[in-house]
């Protein structure tokens, strides 16, 4: 039986104030702002029940950040529909980790260490490129074996969802495709957005990007 290739839908919490005036935002929990799940709310009518997008007959399992910005945007999405899908709060899918630059502006960072990048220096007192890199790759390993036993044994459903967080979805994206990590920042993921990670030619071993920002308002 032939079965339709796996996808991973990957989303950004909604808009935050921290989102918008450009703070990193780790550690720190702070709501969705007014807009954000008023926003939210409306793409769920659009994008979440049957025959849509994104089906919840097709989702195997959804994994959330704890951080209370992305477990409201999975319930904003999901709550219209009769029945929560079954899903996992788990560290593992957290924001990297800012250390001593959290809630700082990028100004701000630059004016303590003028040379600065997230992407080849990581953050003093959190996490290092080579412990985000590792992290992501374990969440990754664990959404390619839900897709392999879809996909070649016919066990769960052919869809998972991660409700997660900007540089997280970047540095996701980024392995899923095998490039290094440096390549997030190539990648811009709005408040709210939707990607959609899947396989080219019908092939496990091809993984590739399917779509970016979904639904989300670009700048």
């Amino acid at each position: 039986m032939s079965r339709p290739m796996p996808r991973l839908f990957l989303i950004r919490h909604g808009e935050t104030e921290w989102s918008l005036n450009g703070r990193h935002t780790g550690r720190t929990d702070i709501p969705l702002t007014e807009r954000g799940e008023r926003e939210t709310t409306q793409k769920a009518l659009q994008l979440v029940g049957e025959g849509k997008i994104i089906d919840p007959r097709n989702i195997c399992t959804v994994i959330v950040s704890p951080r209370a910005r992305a477990h409201r945007t999975f319930h904003l999405l999901f709550e219209h529909i009769p029945d929560t899908p079954q899903h996992v709060i788990t560290e593992e899918v957290r924001e990297w980790d800012y250390g001593d630059y959290e809630g700082l502006l990028p100004s701000e960072i630059k004016a303590k260490n003028p040379t600065w990048t997230i992407w080849h220096d990581g953050c003093p007192g959190g996490e290092s490129t080579e412990e985000m890199c590792h992290r992501v790759d374990n969440v990754i390993r664990q959404v390619r074996e839900y897709h392999k036993q879809w996909k070649e044994d016919g066990k769960g459903s052919r869809d998972v969802v991660i409700f997660a967080h900007g540089h997280f979805n970047r540095v996701f994206i980024s392995r899923w495709i095998n490039f290094p990590l440096s390549l997030g920042t190539h990648f811009n993921v709005e408040p709210a957005g939707i990607a959609i990670l899947g396989y080219n030619h019908n092939n496990l071993d091809e993984p590739a990007l399917n779509a970016l920002n979904l639904y989300a308002l670009v700048p």
